[in-house]
């Protein structure tokens, strides 16, 4: 027979035992993944892997972004006009943002005084003052058909917008909020980087099957990266030189050295549509969604391989976990 002593240091142990799980699942960091065709969020446990649970968020929800704080996760719903802010690690709602016109794309500029919104449907750009707390409309720019993604120059004075349906790029001033410039770039420009050295925009062609590299300040593209066909999106390697790319239509994803201004590899084999990505902290494994497969992929950067798939919502499109590699 158990001794009294025996079971209380047993049932001590068990309860113990049962807090340090509950605690640990409360801890749990999870993958956030924005099913825009669903108008839904789905999480996933970023250690299990597995879908923990996916619920409505608003209309449209395309891209998410971090406060610079790291406190707040922000979805922004185009065509449900507003903002939505989680919880970074558990995907919690914290709060909603109505008013916030068309937010296809968004980004904080790097000295945090800016947020800029792309409004694919309204052909317009708009600037927001950032106090850390609140948003406060600057101005509005009526721009060409269709802005898309947004690049910032490193000191924080200029954005540069992809025009996708005008074959444009425009740059805003965002000292004097005006319009500088906007320049003919290619066939359907998406995603936009700014390379280190701030030399350069690097513009995935998603109506073509290449990189343009474009000397911004005399507004020349001065070299083709041959990639892959609907060139899209790019995601940083970590190591301030490379660059991972989504080749929409090719089903691919090309690396870049920002150095050489060249590609360097290919990761093929995936699924249909390889669009947003996030990297995990070590840098072993890329996170994919995959927007005309309804699934978020995990490819080996190692053996740049696809080692497992996840299926989640219609059109998954931005994804984001905390714990990661550098942006930059």
């Amino acid at each position: 027979m158990l001794s009294l002593r025996r079971v209380v240091a047993s049932v001590v142990s068990v309860g113990a035992l049962a807090l340090a799980v509950v605690s640990a699942s409360a801890r749990a960091e999870v993958v956030t993944i924005l099913n825009s065709g669903d108008a839904t969020v789905t999480l996933i446990d970023k250690d299990t892997q597995k879908v923990l649970e996916t619920f409505p968020v608003g209309k449209e929800p395309h891209h998410l972004i971090a406060t610079p704080d790291d406190k707040s996760l922000i979805v922004a719903n185009a065509v449900g006009n507003d903002l939505v802010f989680l919880d970074p690690v558990t995907g919690k709602v914290q709060q909603r943002v109505p008013n916030i016109d068309d937010p296809y794309q968004i980004g904080f500029s790097p000295d945090q005084k800016w947020f800029v919104t792309t409004g694919n449907r309204l052909d317009r750009v708009d600037v927001y003052r950032w106090d850390g707390r609140q948003l406060k409309i600057a101005k509005q720019f009526p721009l060409p058909k269709t802005p898309s993604h947004i690049a910032f120059t490193a000191d924080s004075k200029i954005a540069f917008i992809t025009l996708q349906d005008s074959d444009q790029i425009a740059a805003i001033d965002l000292n004097s909020l005006t319009v500088l410039w906007t320049m003919d770039a290619g066939s359907a420009p998406a995603g936009i980087w700014v390379t280190p050295d701030q030399k350069y925009l690097l513009v995935g062609m998603t109506g073509a099957d290449y990189v343009a590299v474009i000397d911004w300040r005399t507004r020349t593209v001065v070299k083709q990266i041959q990639t892959g066909k609907g060139a899209h999106n790019f995601r940083a390697v970590g190591d301030k030189r490379h660059l991972f790319l989504t080749n929409r239509v090719s089903g691919s994803i090309s690396i870049i050295d920002q150095q050489t201004l060249s590609k360097v590899g290919d990761i093929t084999g995936l699924l249909p549509g390889p669009d947003d990505m996030e990297l995990t902290a070590d840098g072993k494994t890329l996170w994919v969604t995959f927007r005309w497969a309804r699934s978020v992929g995990l490819i080996d950067v190692a053996s740049r391989k696809l080692v497992k798939t996840i299926r989640v919502g219609k059109s998954p499109h931005g994804i984001y976990f905390r714990t990661r590699a550098p942006l930059y």
